[in-house]
């Protein structure tokens, strides 16, 4: 069986690309202002970049934020928390919990293989998966180190040849490395009460600083570069990645209803100028 799936891995089912093509046409009918807006959404998205400019791209790999670019692990991160904001109001009733992972197993899972099933899109949704199954065995949770190594075999098991895969394998050493690292860099922040930015700002530095250090070596082996800003790129890139991903998906599920203020639209394009300068600004440093 696992000699078996050493070969390349299916198109995803028609009605399921012909999914990703409703929502890249509903992205171009949305509206979003700004030039390159409608094909930055659709790549975050839908991980179709045909529509970005080479200048675009560029900034993109020159500031070390390409992997914004490529489906990953993040974007089906951000749209698992949306879901879980959505699902909340369901309660926490073991039923609830039932509904809830089902539902959201469903959903990563058919996102997951509309969107090609890269090696990373497919290690988030095992993490999402044995996730929800530890919240509905609330009695027995899981450490992330166990999910982590539970996802690595079930992966590898099923597509042993991924391991040769750069995208597997930084994949797994950045979340090795938030496993592993994260943790005591975080810990080294002083305790404080109440709000504090600073403690935001330093958590979001070591956690792009231990994904880094875990993932140099592979990235230098593969791509023979290091991205010398990675650290502010990351800073400005990922929280901005993220509001675009939760507002562009805000904006196109109102549109759909007829209820979506066209405030969002603008505000969902003004964070795509924004990204776009920042990274242009730093792939120039």
């Amino acid at each position: 069986w696992s000699t078996s799936a050493l070969s390349p891995p299916p198109p995803p089912p028609r009605i399921l690309s012909g999914a990703v093509d409703a929502l890249a046409l509903a992205i171009d009918s949305a509206g979003f202002p700004g030039e390159h807006s409608g094909a930055v959404i659709t790549a975050l998205l839908t991980g179709r970049r045909s529509g970005l400019p080479p200048d675009t791209v560029r900034a993109f790999r020159r500031s070390g934020s390409s992997h914004i670019l490529a489906l990953s692990g993040l974007h089906l991160g951000v749209i698992y928390m949306v879901l879980r904001r959505l699902l909340a109001p369901l309660g926490n009733s073991q039923p609830a919990r039932i509904a809830k992972a089902v539902i959201t197993i469903s959903l990563s899972g058919i996102y997951a293989l509309a969107t090609g099933a890269g090696p990373s899109i497919v290690r988030a949704f095992l993490f999402i998966t044995i996730g929800e199954i530890s919240r509905i065995r609330s009695a027995r949770r899981i450490t992330p180190a166990g999910t982590l190594s539970m996802a690595l075999t079930i992966q590898l098991t099923l597509r042993p040849d991924m391991v040769s895969s750069a995208g597997f394998q930084l994949s797994y050493l950045a979340m090795l490395g938030i496993t592993l690292l994260y943790p005591a860099l975080k810990d080294w922040y002083p305790g404080s009460r109440g709000p504090d930015p600073l403690r935001r700002i330093w958590t979001a530095s070591v956690l792009s600083l231990s994904c880094q250090l875990f993932t140099a070596p592979a990235a230098w082996w593969h791509f023979r570069s290091l991205p010398k800003y990675f650290l502010l790129s990351n800073l400005l890139s990922l929280p901005l990645a993220e509001a675009i991903i939760v507002t562009s998906l805000l904006s196109l599920l109102l549109n759909a209803a007829g209820l979506c203020p066209p405030l969002l639209i603008k505000a969902c394009g003004k964070l795509v100028s924004v990204l776009e300068f920042c990274l242009e600004t730093i792939a120039d440093m």
